[in-house]
């Protein structure tokens, strides 16, 4: 399977190429980058001290060589890569969080055509993470108030993260509620009591925190806590992998890692 890998002068491209350039089964066939980028007219696995042929580019025609663009960039970029994916039919794992509603639903319509896997984590741990959530939630339904935590490089620059509000949202669906519903996003000065059945956010941002990301239920006398802490990038890259095989095959639809994993 021919493989493109989008932002490849920053860290989580290198993260990718380097897992696509250890895997047996994958090929490294397109290196993109933003226009304007120091790594255009690299070899793609230079970073590495590697020779791969594959020279970085911004010229997105390129895409006509791949069977699969793996994206983790910025939501615009994102977008752009997606109409070019579209027009050479190339599958796509998107990665990327931060999207509007109207990133979302263009991403939806070019699911008709070509097939796209889209979730805010790659990662099997946070996927099986999302899959105790829901059985936690229908289970701890009534009496117990949940908070969303979590923390970050400082470097990211959506809040909270595509993950975070991903669990929140599993918490609403097993409550058969909206999220935007019962989300509390900020708290300051005299907030009164707490009123039930909210989902709570606390995000921090510092340092260089891959991604930590705790679910807290709270009731009378207990308190269950169930979380996730990523101390490596390459539990991304590994899941990317993962969703770029399973569109193997299939030329449209929308699909998420829980599809991915058969959850």
């Amino acid at each position: 399977m021919r493989i493109a890998i989008a932002g490849a002068g920053g860290r989580m491209g290198r993260m990718l190429i380097e897992a696509v350039l250890n895997s047996p089964d994958l090929q490294l066939a397109v290196a993109l980058c933003r226009a304007g980028s120091t790594a255009k007219g690299q070899d793609a696995g230079a970073f590495l001290g590697r020779d791969t042929g594959v020279i970085v580019t911004d010229q997105l025609d390129a895409l006509a060589q791949a069977d699969c663009l793996i994206d983790f960039t910025r939501p615009d970029s994102t977008l752009h890569h997606l109409q070019a994916c579209v027009r050479h039919g190339t599958r796509m794992v998107i990665g990327t969080t931060g999207f509007d509603d109207n990133g979302r639903a263009a991403i939806e319509v070019a699911a008709q055509k070509i097939a796209i896997v889209f979730a805010p984590n790659m990662s099997v741990g946070v996927n099986a993470t999302l899959k105790l959530l829901e059985v936690a939630a229908r289970i701890l339904n009534s009496g117990y108030d949940v908070e969303v935590f979590e923390a970050h490089h400082r470097n990211k620059v959506d809040a909270p993260s595509g993950t975070a509000l991903k669990m929140g949202e599993t918490v609403a669906s097993a409550w058969n509620v909206a999220l935007p519903d019962v989300a509390t996003w900020t708290r300051h000065g005299d907030t009164g009591v707490r009123k039930p059945g909210t989902i709570g956010f606390s995000v921090v941002r510092g340092g260089d925190i891959v991604g930590d990301h705790t679910v807290y239920f709270c009731g009378t006398g207990e308190r269950i806590e169930i979380t996730h802490r990523s101390s490596s990038r390459a539990t991304y890259a590994e899941g990317a992998l993962r969703a770029a095989r399973f569109l193997q095959g299939r030329h449209n639809g929308l699909f998420d890692m829980q599809a991915v994993l058969g959850l």
